[in-house]
């Protein structure tokens, strides 16, 4: 019966009739829908600024989560091939260290002067002059510029050229200037500036 009485009260009940300067005097239905519409909005309001506070704390740690495993990948993939990169290395040590040795010290330089007249007197060239210009400092490295100056046929400047390249230390070759040489046609002359290397190896230049 309570409960019946309680529902027709619900019905009976217009909202015109509350007193809100009395809100003791409210039938106790009321009063409890109200306090479970305030218990359920309290709820509801905390458990939405919860969740998007973790929302936002699940988001940054997926985040951290996806930079961790790149990274874990990345250290991954080099522990796995250490040893390859340890051959590598040894390697590069190697090709480094036979690179350094066609690169004439001081006391070489007389010697590849003399080794680039003979090629080009093998070669049947009229060497005119060979001079040994200024160094010049770079990083890693002085730079030795040695211009020539030589004649003879086609061919033969050909082949002093190629023959240049065969020789046992590091000469690069620059500033070619190739002209006829007086009323012989088959004679030229020609001017081109040879550069070799040393190796600073900490030297205070």
């Amino acid at each position: 019966m309570a409960f019946e009485d309680t529902l027709r009260n619900l019905r009976e009940f217009d909202v015109n009739d509350l007193d809100f300067d009395n809100v003791g005097s409210w039938p106790l239905v009321v009063k409890i829908l109200i306090w479970i519409l305030l218990l359920v909005a309290l709820l509801a309001g905390g458990y939405y600024y919860h969740i998007e506070g973790l929302r936002t704390q699940l988001a940054k740690s997926e985040a951290e989560e996806q930079t961790l495993r790149r990274e874990f990948e990345k250290k991954a993939f080099q522990a796995a091939n250490l040893e390859a990169y340890r051959r590598q290395m040894e390697e590069m040590e190697e090709s480094f260290g036979a690179l350094v040795s066609q690169l004439p010290s001081d006391t070489e330089v007389p010697g590849l002067l003399e080794d680039i007249t003979n090629k080009g007197l093998l070669n049947g060239l009229d060497i005119t002059t060979i001079d040994l210009q200024q160094e010049q400092a770079r990083e890693f490295y002085v730079e030795l510029p040695i211009g020539i100056a030589a004649s003879g046929s086609y061919h033969d400047l050909g082949a002093f050229i190629s023959g240049m390249a065969g020789l046992p230390r590091i000469v690069t070759l620059h500033d070619f200037d190739i002209r006829g040489s007086g009323t012989d046609s088959n004679k030229l002359s020609m001017s081109i500036t040879a550069k070799t290397y040393r190796y600073k190896d900490g030297e205070g230049q």
